[in-house]
């Protein structure tokens, strides 16, 4: 049985690597917490509109890591990273949707409703 220790304690939240040539090395996509989830969720829908300006550099700020696990953008430079190249964001975007299980049918059915 396990205890609420050893649930919080847990690492539970996997990482993989992924070359970027368009920058010069590679960089870590990591799964996110439910809170960062949740806020990126709401920053799409907050229940009065759409918002996917800049969508998929508010989802890249939360998942590229460091080696260790450690965050290298703070959600504030989302704007900044938005900049770059559309090509590298939304191959990141996607490998960061499918390591988080975001889908995209998510975003389509909001964006009907």
């Amino acid at each position: 049985m396990l205890t609420r220790d050893a649930i919080l304690g847990a690492k539970d939240l996997k990482r993989i690597q992924v070359q970027v040539p368009e920058w010069g090395g590679e960089v870590y996509i990591s799964e996110i917490s439910a809170k960062e989830r949740d806020a990126y969720e709401g920053s799409i829908n907050d229940g009065k509109r759409i918002n996917l300006l800049n969508v998929r550099a508010r989802l890249v700020v939360k998942c590229l890591t460091d080696d260790a696990g450690k965050r290298l953008f703070t959600d504030a430079d989302a704007e900044q990273l938005g900049d770059k190249n559309g090509k590298v964001l939304d191959r990141l975007w996607e490998l960061a949707r499918q390591i988080n299980g975001i889908g995209g049918e998510a975003i389509e059915a909001e964006k009907k409703d």
